[in-house]
């Protein structure tokens, strides 16, 4: 089976990552492999300065660093790649039956967008983009908005299970 990618997208502080925490949770309750692709706008610091794996990629400066623990490991890699959601995820999430990746608006990705009118008073969804057909639905706290694309409340019953069935129809079978 092709690994599939779905992308969360929302404003800041919309409330992604936790729409994307629940999403994740719902699949792995129904026995799906989930990986989750984070965009960021700054290096992740995920090291300590003076340590040894921080002294390894940094003062090398080696070209990709792995730390690894018994139950854990990080990459820390140095590429002159863009963040092409596509591209990271066949290159570091194979075998996953969904790739969830949270942010990467731009990129041609279905997507779900978390919209709540107390962070910005617009989604991202605007029904004039050529691109608005990348939506898969919008969860939304306001009782009144309406889109080309599924609405789905957090107030209504199921809304997450409903979301999760819609996004595995819906996500982008990854080329092989």
């Amino acid at each position: 089976m092709a690994s599939r990618i779905v992308s969360i997208v929302g404003r800041k502080n919309a409330g992604k990552t936790t729409l994307a925490v629940a999403l994740v949770s719902e699949f792995v309750r129904r026995h799906k492999r989930v990986m989750t692709l984070k965009h960021g706008h700054h290096p992740a610091d995920a090291d300590r300065q003076g340590t040894d794996t921080w002294r390894h990629f940094h003062e090398g400066p080696a070209e990709r660093t792995l730390i690894a623990s018994p139950n854990l490991r990080v990459l820390f890699e140095r590429t002159p790649d863009d963040y092409d959601p596509i591209g990271l995820a066949r290159r570091y999430l194979s075998g996953a039956d969904l790739v969830i990746a949270e942010g990467f608006s731009r990129a041609p990705l279905p997507k779900v967008e978390i919209f709540r009118p107390s962070v910005s008073p617009t989604p991202l969804y605007d029904p004039s983009d050529p691109r608005s057909s990348e939506w898969i639905a919008i969860v939304t706290d306001d009782q009144t908005f309406r889109a080309a694309c599924p609405v789905l409340r957090f107030g209504d019953t199921a809304w997450l299970s409903t979301l999760s069935t819609l996004v595995w129809s819906r996500a982008l079978e990854l080329p092989g």
